[in-house]
């Protein structure tokens, strides 16, 4: 089939790669190139980039409300595309341009956590499993009949990096199979009930709270990992702790027990992983020699 494949960040990857081994990929449409790295430099989106590696064509485009960006996309003649963490509202013109529609690979168990940030909601939430569904998209936020879904249960031990790489595969198997089987799979309507959005990641919810429960806590670390990364002040300056665990333990809400193991409102996190600012990432028992905070010590929020 003729595909139009539109996605921006690294999550997109592997679904453009499984649509161009089965497919002819008449174009890639992308964000633009945006600054990035010490010398603010234009830098193209991974999808871009992979793109280019393939030979493909590429767009690029700030809108595509005008009319001459639609008839761009129209004139592709494509059977169908694939949206996968684009970026763009996508107009009714467009939705309406190819002849099976725009197929969106979704990372949550719809009706729950329709929108930006799924992954990171997920984990926060503490929700037993999430996955992936293709969506064949409408005109509403994520609203559209479910083709297939598959899922993956979330475990204490996975981070938004971890689950963004498993469910980035997850996608890519599944979008193959819809497009393989497109003329013969159902489209399922969403339930009315039990419909979450998962507003886009804001910065000020990456500040640890230490009077909340260890789960809570745990959970916003995992979920911000890697970025924004979940931060405290401390007495070796701000820390970004990248992954941790509820614990047993009691003391004051910060309260420095042993060694990274955390008081909080009730119980403890005991953190795994650490990033002091300015310095990479790297695990507890490293970050530890060479700076251990006596027990008793209070990390401030």
């Amino acid at each position: 089939m003729r595909i139009i494949f539109m996605g921006t960040p690294e999550f997109s990857v592997a679904a453009l790669d499984a649509v161009h081994a089965a497919h002819d990929v008449v174009c890639v449409y992308t964000q633009p190139p945006r600054p990035a790295g010490r010398g603010k430099k234009d830098r193209p989106s991974p999808v871009q980039a992979r793109a280019e590696d393939l030979g493909l064509m590429v767009r690029h485009p700030v809108s595509l409300k005008g009319a001459e960006a639609q008839a761009e996309f129209a004139a592709l003649q494509a059977d169908v595309a694939v949206v996968v963490a684009y970026g763009l509202i996508l107009p009714q013109a467009v939705l309406d341009a190819p002849r099976h529609g725009c197929l969106n690979i979704h990372a949550s168990l719809l009706p729950r956590w329709r929108g930006a940030a799924p992954i990171q909601r997920a984990i926060m939430a503490g929700d037993a499993e999430t996955g992936v569904c293709i969506m064949q998209m409408e005109a509403g936020l994520d609203t559209g009949p479910v083709l297939l879904r598959d899922t993956t249960p979330i475990g204490e031990n996975d981070t938004t990096a971890h689950l963004h790489d498993r469910l980035s595969q997850m996608g890519a198997r599944l979008i193959a199979k819809a497009l393989g089987h497109l003329d013969t799979l159902g489209r399922e309507p969403q339930a009315e009930d039990g419909v979450t959005y998962a507003a886009k990641i804001d910065k000020s919810e990456a500040h640890i709270d230490w009077t909340r429960p260890a789960q809570a806590v745990a959970r916003q670390i995992r979920a911000l990992s890697p970025f924004p990364g979940a931060w405290c002040d401390s007495p070796a300056g701000r820390l970004k702790l990248l992954d941790a665990r509820a614990v047993d333990g009691d003391g004051a809400p910060g309260e420095v027990l042993d060694g990274l193991t955390i008081a909080c409102g009730t119980g403890a996190v005991s953190v795994l992983s650490v990033q002091r600012e300015g310095k990479r990432a790297g695990d507890a028992a490293a970050f530890l020699n060479g700076h251990r905070f006596a027990p008793g010590t209070v990390l401030g929020a």
